[in-house]
């Protein structure tokens, strides 16, 4: 599918001055999107999007599947991964309380909330996070956009995005099967999985699996390639939705 951008609107130059003077033009993310092909898809285009917004951080989840039990409602994530772990339960409660039609009504539109105060962030990354709802035919998403500490994201560039990453996440459902297909980590591999998912770093993992540090990274590297991720976080995510830690 082809998709045209209208040229920078007024309010669009606007909103420079609230993300920052260097942000990415709407041409450029055009070109960057249509540069991406393959398997990582989705990562590198909901990276080109958070850079767009002037955000720092991604967490893209099913909202239909939010209130089942653990984090298989989590699709793709750069967010450190016990963040996730400590939001799910937010997600949870606040996605409960909300009605249908309200739901209808928030798709494309930003809403800010805020972390749990006992939430650790990485550095210099604010507390507060802009939600973003959209569909793919019958399945609705949230993106999920942490920001630097004092930054506010333009509401034109939110929009912007909200609609590519309907856009993305349609056009690598395909992907899909493929991806669970292709992957096939060997039973070293899954016991790191297992490990980094427990919040464990390579040290401890080589001291509990008696090999050495080195190994366990190039276990870890396997992992990600295997799985085409690009961090631990996702990584950890990726195997949380596939049942395999």
């Amino acid at each position: 599918m082809d998709m045209q951008i209208s040229q920078i609107s007024k309010g669009d130059r606007d909103a420079r001055s609230i993300v920052s003077a260097g942000a990415m033009s709407r041409e450029h993310l055009i070109l960057q999107l249509n540069a991406i092909s393959g398997a990582a898809y989705l990562q590198a285009g909901l990276h080109a999007l958070t850079s767009y917004a002037g955000a720092t951080h991604y967490l893209l989840v099913r909202s239909d599947l939010i209130q089942e039990s653990g984090l298989d409602f989590v699709v793709s994530s750069d967010w450190p991964f016990d963040l996730v772990r400590r939001l799910a339960t937010e997600l949870t409660s606040s996605y409960g309380r909300i009605g249908e039609l309200e739901k209808c009504m928030a798709l494309f539109q930003s809403s800010i909330a805020m972390m749990p105060d006992d939430a650790s962030l990485p550095v210099g990354v604010g507390r507060q996070y802009h939600a973003l709802s959209f569909n793919v035919g019958r399945t609705r998403f949230s993106l999920l956009l942490l920001a630097g500490e004092a930054v506010m994201l333009s509401p034109e560039r939110l929009r912007d995005v909200g609609l590519l990453a309907g856009y993305l996440a349609s056009s690598t459902r395909c992907f899909e099967g493929k991806l669970e297909r292709d992957f096939d980590l060997t039973e070293r591999e899954l016991e790191c999985l297992f490990w980094i998912a427990e919040g464990k770093t390579s040290d401890e993992i080589a001291m509990i699996l008696g090999i050495s540090r080195n190994t366990i990274n190039n276990y870890i590297t396997s992992v990600m390639r295997k799985t085409a991720t690009k961090t631990r976080s996702e990584a950890i995510a990726f195997a949380v939705r596939n049942n395999l830690v």
